[in-house]
């Protein structure tokens, strides 16, 4: 894969796919700048050797058309207080406008273009879209994780037309969570939670086959007790995920010449009659959960078991909250593994999303080895798939 060490950006327009999906108020105050700084190592490091930096970011689902409450202006200036430099906000995504923009652009310079999926054509990977963002840059470089695993425009089509490489935070991103398969110090326990089996079921068989041990919390925890024999009550649970649990628990801990993860599921549970602050809820000694209730978090002698687990593993992978942890009276066991997490000595390596949102809840996103930025991204590449976003990058070749 080549990076910024390969490109020579002095005096050149940089197109730069950033990740500048961050959330906002209903007035359009950033809510979490996370995503913001974590593209700020590349995009200085550019303006250090000569680059002109143009960044291309998509923000949130405007399906092709043009949404002026998904418009870039927040981000861009957040971006020039975080950077002190002159951030001009591209009225347009592609065209004159912009490309006038681009080409007189000074040295202390950085242009946003306007959100690229107000474009139909991005999440298409529409060529003409691609040529189009291509003769406002040099060169490209792709620094949003995030989105590595999408075939769009303007994380694909447009790295097969200029010199491309990938920024520091991709490159950071694909290195770490290539070691935590292929390198792992002993043990390597992953910690999977969230909703759905089906969702995670790929980077479940990939930890199956390397890891040590996995601990399965969260709502798809229901999936494998119900596979396993129990009653669940309200819990939420499908068919579907049954069927995969069923077949992980057959599997587990039998080596048959290969390596296969033990696989823990909750002893005890947090339960409620409902999902709601105030509903009766209490802790469960077992897993037989009644009629009428639905299991909302794993219980604090799960709790305990699995932190021990983490704290003697060599690496630590966790993706998925245990528990609906918006809610207060269910937060205790992702905090728990939070915790434990933050606290392990190994290598920790956290997957985005719910994970991470659950980590700045409670004030440890700076406590654990590595924060990843992408969700669907970081669980495709752990599972083995060629990520497009990294492929192009791998097949680039100076123009």
């Amino acid at each position: 894969m080549r990076t910024l060490d390969d490109l020579d950006v002095a005096g050149k327009r940089v197109l730069v796919r950033v990740d500048f999906n961050v959330p906002l108020t209903e007035d359009g105050q950033i809510e979490d700048d996370g995503r913001i700084r974590a593209a700020l190592p590349t995009i200085e490091e550019l303006r250090q050797h000569g680059g002109k930096p143009v960044l291309v970011s998509h923000l949130g689902r405007p399906h092709g058309r043009r949404v002026p409450g998904l418009s870039l202006a927040p981000a861009a200036a957040r971006l020039a207080e975080l950077t002190g430099a002159t951030v001009t906000v591209a009225p347009e995504v592609v065209g004159e406008q912009a490309l006038k923009l681009t080409e007189a652009m000074g040295d202390d310079e950085i242009v946003v273009l306007e959100n690229v999926r107000f474009e139909p054509g991005e999440t298409e990977n529409d060529p003409a879209l691609a040529e189009a963002l291509a003769e406002l840059g040099d060169v490209y470089v792709n620094d949003a994780f995030g989105v590595a695993h999408r075939t769009h425009a303007s994380t694909y089509g447009v790295a097969n037309l200029l010199p491309s490489a990938a920024g520091r935070l991709l490159e950071q991103e694909v290195r770490t969570l290539t070691e935590v398969v292929a390198h792992p110090d002993r043990p390597l326990v992953a910690v999977i939670g969230g909703a759905k089996v089906a969702d995670k079921i790929g980077v479940l068989d990939r930890f199956a086959e390397i890891a040590d041990v996995i601990l399965i919390g969260g709502a798809m925890c229901f999936s494998f007790l119900a596979a396993a024999g129990h009653e669940i009550g309200d819990s939420l649970c499908e068919d579907e995920d049954v069927e995969h649990a069923s077949r992980l628990l057959a599997g587990a801990g039998k080596s048959n010449g290969h390596r296969s993860a033990r696989l823990e599921l909750p002893s005890d549970l947090v339960i409620a009659e409902q999902l709601s602050a105030d509903a009766p809820h209490r802790v469960l000694d077992g897993v037989e959960v009644p009629a009428g209730w639905m299991g909302l978090d794993i219980g604090p002698a799960t709790s305990a078991r699995y932190a021990e687990v983490i704290a003697g593993a060599g690496t630590v992978f966790w993706n998925g909250p245990m528990g609906a942890f918006e809610i207060e009276p269910f937060q205790a066991g992702t905090r728990a593994v939070a915790q434990a997490v933050a606290d392990a000595p190994g290598l920790t390596v956290v997957g985005g999303g719910d994970s991470g949102a659950a980590l700045r809840m409670f004030g440890l996103e700076h406590a654990v080895g590595y924060l990843s930025t992408g969700g669907g991204a970081a669980l495709e590449l752990l599972e083995g798939k060629t990520l497009p976003g990294v492929h192009a990058l791998d097949c680039a070749h100076v123009r």
